[in-house]
């Protein structure tokens, strides 16, 4: 079933809301594609839908939780230099699992701060919590974007989410 934002939400129901809806998109596109298929480049720099996965992971930690100060789980790889390329050694199941635990632990983070409470990025900027969320609704939606045209290059299924 497709997520819906709410209507009349508050703004951090909302903001969650349209957070989850990208990322429940994310997913579907793996949806009936085995191994091969997840991880054929499609494009001249080799994007991927499984590599597309695994940097959603990483900016869902990066983002949610090292900026606010919470810990995250080690990476088996470099961040900002790995995340977009899935090697042969990295399991399809493997990086989806990854997935899953970074947004739990994006919830998480999500559920015990407020919209204006603020944090340190990556780059050193203060950035709210409010912030974060808009930011990760872009990026999110983005690599759905490339998403959809990825696995249309593949077996030619198209839409950002299963029709109900």
């Amino acid at each position: 079933m497709t997520r819906n934002v709410p209507y009349t939400g508050s703004e951090k129901e909302s903001l969650r809301a349209g957070l989850d809806r990208h990322r429940d998109a994310v997913l579907w596109k793996l949806d009936g594609l085995d191994d091969e298929a997840l991880r054929r480049p499609m494009t001249p720099s080799g994007t991927n839908l499984l590599a597309l996965v695994k940097h959603l992971a990483t900016v869902e930690y990066g983002w949610f939780c090292t900026t606010f100060g919470r810990e995250t789980e080690p990476f088996w790889f470099a961040p900002r230099t790995e995340d977009m390329n899935v090697g042969p050694h990295e399991a399809t199941a493997d990086i989806v699992r990854f997935y899953g635990r970074a947004r739990a632990a994006a919830d998480q983070a999500i559920d015990e701060h407020h919209l204006d409470d603020l944090g340190t990025s990556w780059n050193g900027s203060i950035v709210s919590l409010r912030w974060v969320l808009i930011h990760m609704i872009e990026d999110t939606a983005r690599h759905a974007g490339h998403m959809d045209i990825v696995r249309e290059l593949i077996d030619g299924a198209t839409g950002a989410h299963p029709r109900d």
